[in-house]
């Protein structure tokens, strides 16, 4: 079924949304959930609540693009779930390891989440994004979207894990100068 019926099902209130939803964003849900929380029952129960968070959201909401939708959703659920997890135990994860790493370039008296919600860090990171090669721009936004691993971005880029460090080091470091250059406050 096409993204737009499956919007129209939504719309409509028609709970068969949430089938085709889970049918043709089930996997793509549970990868990204998987990849922030490494825990096959947490990223389960986030697919779960992003469904209902569709359910929820979809009206008012009318997206041009239901797989960003759903993806930004189950990611939201999942960071919660995580700092969740997180504020129980503390754990070496790859979450806390991205959000450092990110912390270089965006910092202020806000979290981190909160600077990404903000529609100015958005813009200027999608432009960002918009200057880099495909294969920059895959890597970042594997690391830093959907929280992959250096091995495993290594592994579906073919290229060594120190190679991709590296891509991500510079990336980073032109995206702190970028947001410098516009005037988004940055703390050393």
């Amino acid at each position: 079924m096409e993204d737009i019926e499956i919007v129209s099902l939504y719309l409509k209130r028609n709970e068969s949304a949430i089938r085709e939803t889970a049918d043709k964003y089930g996997n793509y849900c549970y990868s990204i959930a998987y990849n922030i929380l490494s825990d096959e029952e947490d990223s389960k129960e986030c697919v779960n609540d992003t469904y209902m968070g569709a359910w929820n959201s979809i009206p008012p909401n009318n997206p041009t693009s239901l797989s960003a939708y759903i993806g930004r959703i189950c990611r939201n659920i999942s960071l919660k779930k995580w700092r969740a997890n997180s504020t129980q135990k503390r754990g070496g994860g790859e979450v806390s390891l991205v959000l450092d790493e990110l912390s270089e370039c965006i910092s202020s008296g806000l979290t981190l989440d909160d600077e990404l919600e903000n529609t100015a860090i958005a813009e200027y990171i999608n432009s960002f994004l918009s200057g880099l090669s495909p294969i920059e721009r895959r890597v970042f936004v594997k690391r830093y979207w959907y929280l992959s691993s250096v091995s495993a971005i290594s592994s579906d880029t073919g290229f060594s894990q120190s190679k991709i460090k590296s891509i991500l080091h510079r990336l980073r470091k032109r995206l702190r100068s970028n947001l410098e250059k516009e005037g988004v406050s940055i703390e050393i």
